[in-house]
């Protein structure tokens, strides 16, 4: 059973970057595929990125394409979501997210196990 744990949140001017992280700690993490969604408040779930266990396919939202950039490193069993060029409209609670088999990749319902999520707050 895979535990997942983000950090990295934090308020960020208008430009800024951040990069989030997301700690599994199951002995397993490299067999699962990952992924980052976001929720802003009084809005659903929404999905960022995706990256499969070897990392050789990665899925985004069209709407963040060149902003954002997911990878992984099964040697320390971590996903990272680095975020560039951050906006106002990125606001929101981010949440990892595994499933073991990826068949929809923007599918919150499909995915295993999610982190608690860290807020990332993007100040105008």
């Amino acid at each position: 059973q895979e535990q997942l744990v983000e950090s990295g949140g934090g308020l960020v001017q208008a430009g800024g970057s951040l990069r989030l992280s997301c700690a599994a700690s199951g002995r397993t993490f490299s067999s699962y595929h990952m992924g980052w969604f976001r929720q802003a408040p009084g809005k659903e779930r929404e999905f960022v990125a995706a990256i499969s266990w070897s990392g050789g396919s990665i899925y985004y939202a069209d709407s963040l394409k060149g902003r954002f950039t997911i990878s992984r490193d099964n040697a320390r069993n971590t996903v990272y979501l680095q975020m560039n060029s951050l906006k106002p409209e990125d606001t929101a609670v981010y949440y990892c997210a595994a499933v073991f088999r990826l068949l929809r990749p923007s599918e919150y319902g499909d995915y295993e196990y999610w982190g608690q999520g860290t807020q990332v707050t993007v100040s105008s």
